[in-house]
């Protein structure tokens, strides 16, 4: 990261971070630079496919006989993928109309991508065959969205560490982001999740990023990568 962001400021013209960061505080387009550079967007639709299966065949369905429509939030959801396949997956259990989820990032030019739903193939390779065939329309060497799929989610600008969480989430989904968040940051975004959860919604983290002491935060683990708030 020091050596991506020295070579970035280095290029526009400033001797050492300090100035930069000076820099940063007045110049928005300069800032937005910075962001690029900072954030790293990888992702894939039903990434680690059988986690999917598990939110499929196991979750959702606990989670509707509480509640059949539920209050869904995909945390720093990058390009778009992640909200998406949250919805075809759901769609195998209720009527696209009740889905509803806010898809939030804090990067603002992957939320635009987002929001057009147009993808490469290589981003679809977990797809199952039968959704792809459902929910998307291929144009040229890429595949997009169906409009269908895309009212379904909402997207926002949002900063885990300093921005308000939302509350009453029946589900909260936020995988291979924490990874890059020190020790203490953690602790504060857990927490936070676990304040933005209703008693017995579920958080499902990525497959680097198991909780081991889940207790801490009010949770506890129910499937491998998913933990019930308490």
């Amino acid at each position: 990261m020091k050596r991506r962001l020295t070579s970035l400021y280095e290029r526009r013209g400033y001797r050492n971070f300090t100035e930069y960061a000076q820099a940063l505080q007045t110049d928005r387009e300069l800032l937005d630079e910075f962001l690029d550079r900072m954030t790293i967007n990888v992702s894939e639709f039903y990434r680690n496919a059988q986690r999917w299966e598990v939110l499929e065949q196991k979750i959702f369905p606990s989670l509707l006989a509480n509640n059949p429509k539920l209050k869904i939030w995909s945390a720093a959801c990058s390009t778009g993928e992640e909200p998406y396949s949250i919805a075809m997956t759901l769609s195998t259990h209720v009527p696209l109309k009740d889905i509803s989820i806010l898809a939030t990032d804090l990067d603002q030019g992957v939320i635009q991508t987002a929001k057009n739903g147009v993808y490469p193939e290589k981003s679809l390779k977990e797809v199952p065959r039968k959704i792809v065939q459902k929910y998307f329309e291929k144009e040229g060497r890429f595949f997009k969205v169906k409009d269908e799929i895309l009212r379904t989610v909402t997207f926002k600008q949002h900063n885990l560490l300093h921005d308000r969480y939302e509350s009453g989430f029946d589900l909260i989904v936020c995988r291979n982001v924490m990874i890059y968040f020190t020790d203490e940051a953690k602790d504060q975004i857990y927490t936070n999740f676990s304040k933005s959860l209703k008693p017995g919604g579920v958080l499902f983290v990525g497959s680097t990023e198991q909780i081991f002491n889940p207790g801490q935060y009010g949770f506890e683990s129910i499937e491998t990568f998913f933990y019930r708030k308490v």
